[in-house]
């Protein structure tokens, strides 16, 4: 919605279809041009095919953002190689999918950025959550070292680390709650009293970072403050 507001046609993707045309009526508000495709970002095939159709249908990208993601509490000891897969297809796979298949055309503009979302778990790790602390710290090593490569082009790389943020990603999550000892629901709850950053100051912080070049975005106090104590 803010980068409508700022003019940026759009194409967006999701699993969610109800969400995803929910969103696009709201963008449509603003007057850009807004085409929507439903995509599972662990599928490779479909996200070429899709970079294909953007392309075709606005006729060239500036900005990509790899926004997709998932959670799973589980212990290194009782997690099943599903769970670890399935999380990471889309946690980290999704990432390169989305920027393998874009860099092709964003090589083809003036001016291009790809913004990859980590976490602040891919600067700390936290027990029960090796998996998504592996997809997030996998995410930040990918894109940094993307950024060094992209050093002299005409594209520019960053790479995201929100704290927590008001979203559905514990809503999405997968829970063994007998290892953890608390139900999704808990969780969930738990995860919204604990998320102080709203999604549209997340949106807002990103886009500032981003306008900036800059090459690490921290997202949230809570995202600053972890990421000094680690340091």
């Amino acid at each position: 919605l803010q980068l409508a507001g700022k003019g940026a046609h759009l194409a967006l993707s999701d699993v969610d279809a109800v969400g995803l045309a929910e969103t696009k009526a709201l963008v449509d508000a603003s007057g850009v041009r807004c085409t929507t495709h439903y995509l599972d970002v662990a599928d490779r095939e479909a996200f070429f095919e899709y970079a294909r159709q953007v392309a075709a249908e606005h006729g060239e990208v500036h900005a990509v953002f790899n926004n997709a993601g998932v959670t799973l509490l589980d212990s290194v000891e009782n997690q099943s190689y599903e769970d670890f897969n399935w999380l990471m297809n889309i946690n980290f796979w999704g990432v390169v999918h989305g920027t393998t298949a874009f860099l092709p055309y964003l090589k083809q503009v003036d001016e291009a950025h790809i913004i990859n979302i980590s976490s602040v778990f891919g600067v700390m790790a936290v027990p029960m959550q090796s998996a998504y602390n592996a997809s997030k710290f996998a995410v930040r090593g990918f894109t940094e070292a993307l950024k060094m490569e992209m050093a002299g082009s005409h594209i520019r790389v960053s790479s995201i680390h929100p704290g927590g943020i008001k979203t559905g990603i514990a809503r999405n999550s997968r829970v063994n709650e007998k290892t953890v000892g608390v139900s999704q629901h808990e969780f969930h709850a738990d995860f919204d009293k604990l998320a102080r950053t709203t999604a549209d100051q997340a949106a807002a912080i990103i886009i500032r970072g981003v306008l900036k070049n800059k090459r690490r975005i921290m997202v949230g106090t809570d995202a600053k403050i972890m990421s000094l104590v680690t340091r």
